[in-house]
């Protein structure tokens, strides 16, 4: 049982303790539970009607009625407070100088350079030669100081001043690109939300606060019943 129906239900008990008590007691608990379960009641009419439509009622369902504009509003939240022009460039900028190729560096695998390298030395003038002397396997013993050299060739090259202007400058210029493309996730992921969807992820998110409105309005209205009872 939830906050709103145990609300009901102490107001309910209160009118019914009301009927056995006696004298002004009587009066005063029972406007006490007339006007709690009022104000409990219409708080749970009025939640319920925000998430579902009821027949007659003009007005409710809004959630649904309204689901498009909802979709457009959490699109524009996301956009205008999160994934602003301003706020990619300043997170690019934080960025600069710190850029570290070296891990994906170490982990690239350059036998495809050197196979390239092999292939071009024996289709040169050099082939013929070094094929009298062993051919491809004299080669061979040169490959892991080859690997080596040009990982590391290609570390100091990422880490070079020049290198890391022209990464930086790449960088700000697709910034824009960057705001439109994320634009265009999320207007591809919201477009795949349902009317139902934004209902019911909306009642997750509020439903615990929404039961606290009925609980005040059972306090509430339990307050002025005893008031009222006591200046009539």
């Amino acid at each position: 049982m939830d906050k709103g129906w145990m609300t009901n239900a102490v107001a309910i008990t209160v009118i019914g303790v009301s009927y056995i008590a006696e004298g002004s007691a009587s009066t005063a608990l029972r406007s006490a539970g007339l006007f709690a379960l009022s104000g409990a009641v219409t708080n749970q009419l009025a939640i319920h009607m925000l998430f579902e439509k009821v027949p007659f009622l003009y007005g409710s369902g809004i959630i649904l009625d309204r689901f498009e504009s909802i979709r457009i509003a959490l699109k524009t939240l996301i956009m205008e407070q999160f994934f602003t022009p301003e706020k990619i460039e300043s997170f690019v900028r934080s960025q600069e100088r710190t850029i570290d190729l070296t891990p994906i560096i170490e982990q690239t695998d350059f036998t495809p350079a050197y196979n390239a390298l092999v292939r071009s030395v024996m289709d040169s003038s050099l082939g013929g030669m070094i094929g009298m002397f062993g051919g491809e396997a004299i080669i061979g013993k040169l490959k892991e100081p080859f690997l080596e050299k040009i990982k590391t060739s290609t570390i100091e090259i990422s880490q070079s001043e020049s290198f890391i202007n022209a990464l930086n400058e790449h960088l700000h210029q697709g910034s824009g690109h960057l705001t439109d493309t994320i634009g265009e996730i999320v207007e591809l992921r919201l477009a795949e939300l349902t009317p139902t969807m934004i209902k019911e992820m909306l009642h997750t998110l509020m439903k615990e606060h929404l039961g606290w409105l009925v609980v005040w309005g059972g306090v509430f209205g339990g307050a002025i019943g005893i008031v009222s009872s006591l200046v009539l």
